[in-house]
């Protein structure tokens, strides 16, 4: 069995919905990162074996994979594959994992693993009629939520938006809002000293962008609040039930932007001489009641831990994606872990969780995070997938 190694990770920064990278194609996107790549690679783009790009909308730009797409528009020669894989918030950890499997089963010495949204980018999708003069057509948009529901599906279970499911996960868990709202101010006051720190340079793709005649660089995420307080987060009103608990403020916004990480075998490791940030060391998905989806991170974890011989104490830096504060708190209390281990340069309500690329981000923060600190020898990335589902990987420092 071959032994995985990330050796670059980067990201564009996370653009606010309608914000500056609103302009920007998906497909564009995602070949901005490979650009980067291009850049740094020090060897010949063509012993790429393959990329594997997340995406989890697929329904505009980002249709007829874009992760060939990104590769051709970034110049890389055309013996280059690529394929696009959809574990919807999961894909690019799903992408990841794709990547470890190919290499542990040596089928793979190269994998470039990348993730994408364009969720201000996302089409409205219209039904097809069905007979003649048909005017019960629907249109859905399809930047989030959950299109063409089958009518089979509500007679198994209640279907919920993924909001809905938060407050189904605060309510099962006793998670108040007030803890919902720190926890929400914690993750923007976090990150907002992570960038007065600079902690975030390594990792960050300066994005230029054309605003009317204004040439724009691009080099912070923009949903980060600085001025960000529990009294401005408990004025606003709960969005998906009247009396609940979960609020735009305590949720993770919507997103632009791309992310990619290159894994490698040690063997082509030795080869090139490149320097190793972190060793993949177990990955694991595991589904779950769709409507308690939040808690997808506790059974992927779990699954993980059992599988490798790991348990969740073990982990000295953890990147578990904020989706909503509600879901987070409840998989940090099932798990036990630390909360000053989890997120510590904050996390998606406050950084951004552009759904297909979220998933290499948190691998991409984390381990720039472990590059600053050759303490933390064991990290975790986690996730909660839409429908029930939840995915996990674990890495160690090679420092």
């Amino acid at each position: 069995m071959s032994q995985s190694y990330i050796v670059w990770a980067r990201r564009t920064p996370m653009g606010k919905l309608t914000g500056s990278l609103a302009s920007v194609r998906t497909d564009d996107l995602l070949s901005l990162v490979f650009e980067d790549f291009k850049k740094w690679a020090p060897f010949d783009l063509k012993e790429i074996d393959d990329v594997v790009v997340g995406c989890a909308n697929q329904a505009g730009e980002d249709n007829r994979n874009v992760g060939r797409m990104g590769v051709i528009l970034a110049g890389f020669p055309f013996e280059v594959p690529a394929a696009t894989v959809n574990r919807l918030c999961g894909s690019s950890l799903e992408a990841l994992t794709d990547a470890f499997a190919k290499i542990e089963a040596k089928i793979a010495d190269c994998v470039l693993v990348g993730g994408v949204e364009s969720m201000s980018r996302g089409p409205y999708v219209l039904s097809k009629a069905e007979s003649e003069f048909d005017r019960g057509q629907k249109m859905y948009d399809s930047s989030f939520g959950w299109r063409f529901q089958n009518p089979k599906m509500a007679a198994l279970f209640p279907l919920m938006g993924m909001g809905e499911t938060a407050e189904e996960v605060a309510t099962l868990h006793n998670i108040s809002r007030e803890d919902q709202d720190r926890f929400a101010m914690n993750s923007h006051q976090k990150a907002a000293a992570a960038y007065q720190r600079n902690l975030f340079q390594d990792e960050l793709i300066p994005v230029k962008v054309q605003k009317g005649k204004e040439s724009l660089l691009i080099t912070r995420d923009e949903c980060v609040r600085e001025d960000s307080s529990f009294e401005k987060l408990q004025k606003l009103k709960p969005v998906f039930r009247p009396n609940g608990s979960v609020t735009a403020g305590n949720s993770s916004p919507m997103n632009d932007g791309a992310s990619g990480v290159l894994v490698v075998s040690e063997k082509f490791l030795k080869q090139h001489n490149l320097k190793p940030l972190l060793k993949i060391t177990g990955a694991a998905s595991r589904g779950l009641h769709p409507n308690v989806m939040g808690l997808g991170p506790v059974v992927a974890t779990q699954t993980l831990c059992q599988r490798y011989g790991m348990s969740a104490g073990q982990f000295d830096v953890v990147e578990l994606n904020e989706a909503f504060a509600a879901q987070s708190l409840a998989c940090m209390r099932e798990l036990k872990l630390d909360p000053e281990k989890v997120n510590i340069r904050g996390g998606a309500i406050a950084l951004g969780h552009p759904l297909g690329c979220s998933g290499a981000r948190l691998v991409t923060t984390l381990a720039h995070i472990m590059k600053q600190d050759a303490k933390l020898k064991r990290g975790l990335a986690s996730m909660c997938v839409g429908v029930g589902q939840g995915i996990s990987l674990a890495v160690e420092n090679c420092l």
